[in-house]
């Protein structure tokens, strides 16, 4: 299996989660926390460390840490020199950069890491970033369009610089073969570029493209243009026919399903034993906002919860009126535990209004869910994030990690050296081949 971990502003995966004790409160500020989270990836030969970039303060700052803060960029390539093998992947939103912007600034990391960068495509949505940038925000459609011609002419840039341009010949004095280096002239409908980009390839030729969005348009992204996706499935039912599906898709686009890897965010929170790792989670929520838990709880079963005691059961009556929201996947997982007869507080700590699944319990119950996952076919890989920050990342990589190896699950030692390599990728450098192979899909 293929995994990476992630840290967002340095907390985990709880917004209580900085009030844990013995986690940084300012981790947020803190290089070190990201770079030892580099680092410990890197301890348990994960395929990579991933960052989000949400460039903006959203509205819950008065009690809740942001999502991202300090600029990925920088912190990647502080990363990229305290580590040797691990990947890393960073977000830049083809909404707010310019694609010579992006091919360079990311082939200068790859370069600098020799051949471990991801670029994680998407789009921003966000209206406060949005506006931080510019004084209205996108229709819909020009969004996409701009993200497809961001990507397309960042890949052309890529590749106008082709492997082999680069002599540096000392006998003949050929620094660089000028023939092969070439101008894209991208003229789009909202970006365009001339080039060619002033970087040679690294040893993998680009980065690895993932993509992290939604819907019609993040799926046919994922299927035509990318090498990896992030998923947010909320049951492993959902997830395996996600994959199914899309590797349908992409087999139909002329691509090799084998040569794709869906990551699936799951949280997990360990413990010595299941009923430790559940008080865990009630002791984290409580550090949140839990009256707010509650109310989306209310939500997601149909019924008026508010005001009852947290730590019973909900009461028969209203049992029978539940129904899980249509809306919500994750609904039939809240019901079901609100069915067992959990008290409100555990139906909250098992997760099911979290945005990712919650692995909670030992460190070999967790690898056994794991292994579950990957058995059923959900795409290979998995984005692991602990439930309070850079501590619990080391308790997955110190505690559940060894387990995964020793089943044979997961790689004791790299074998490669670079991203593309770790995840099975070939070698490539520009649009070419995915012009060729997909471009009815373009």
């Amino acid at each position: 299996m293929h995994i990476i971990a992630q840290l967002s502003a340095g907390q985990g995966l709880e917004p209580g989660g900085w009030r844990w004790p013995g986690e940084d409160k300012a981790a947020f500020i803190n290089e070190d926390v990201f770079i030892n989270g580099a680092q410990l990836a890197e301890k348990g030969k994960l395929d990579g460390f991933f960052l989000v970039d949400v460039p903006a303060i959203s509205d819950d700052i008065a009690k809740t840490p942001q999502g991202s803060s300090l600029d990925p960029i920088v912190l990647m390539a502080l990363m990229a020199k305290a580590t040797e093998r691990v990947g890393l992947i960073s977000t830049m939103s083809t909404s707010i950069k310019e694609p010579y912007s992006i091919a360079r600034t990311m082939r200068t990391l790859d370069l600098v890491s020799k051949g471990r960068m991801g670029w994680n495509v998407v789009t921003t949505g966000n209206p406060r970033a949005l506006l931080n940038y510019f004084a209205g925000t996108p229709e819909h459609g020009e969004k996409h369009g701009r993200a497809r011609e961001v990507w397309e002419a960042v890949l052309r840039l890529w590749g106008s610089w082709p492997e082999g341009a680069l002599k540096l010949d000392v006998a003949s004095g050929v620094f660089a073969d000028d023939k092969l280096i070439q101008p894209i002239n991208f003229q789009g409908e909202y970006v365009s570029s001339r080039g060619p980009i002033n970087l040679p390839p690294s040893p993998q030729g680009m980065p690895v493209i993932f993509t992290a969005g939604g819907g019609e348009y993040g799926y046919n992204f994922a299927a035509t243009k990318a090498d990896a996706m992030y998923g947010n499935p909320p049951t492993l039912e959902y997830a395996a026919a996600f994959w199914q599906q899309l590797s349908a898709s992409i087999k139909h686009s002329g691509r090799n399903p084998d040569q794709f890897t869906i990551f699936n965010g799951i949280g997990v929170s360990i413990a010595s034993s299941e009923k430790e790792a559940l008080e865990r989670r009630i002791a984290l929520d409580e550090l949140g906002e839990p009256v707010r838990r509650q109310q989306y709880l209310s939500h997601m079963l149909s019924i008026p919860i508010a005001g009852l005691d947290i730590d019973a059961p909900i009461p028969d009556h209203l049992l029978k009126l539940a129904r899980p929201n249509r809306t919500d996947h994750r609904s039939q997982y809240a019901y079901d535990l609100a069915m067992k007869g959990f008290t409100i507080r555990e139906v909250l700590a098992h997760g099911p209004i979290n945005y990712h699944p919650v692995f909670l319990g030992t460190p070999e119950s967790i690898a056994d869910k794991l292994q579950q996952w990957f058995e059923a076919g959900v795409g290979k890989g998995f984005n692991i994030i602990g439930d309070s920050g850079l501590s619990s990342l080391a308790d997955f990589v110190e505690q559940v990690v060894p387990i995964l190896q020793k089943r044979g699950l997961l790689r004791s030692e790299y074998t490669g050296s670079t991203l593309r390599e770790h995840l099975g990728l070939p070698y490539r450098n520009g649009f070419a081949e995915f012009e060729t192979k997909s471009a009815h899909a373009i």
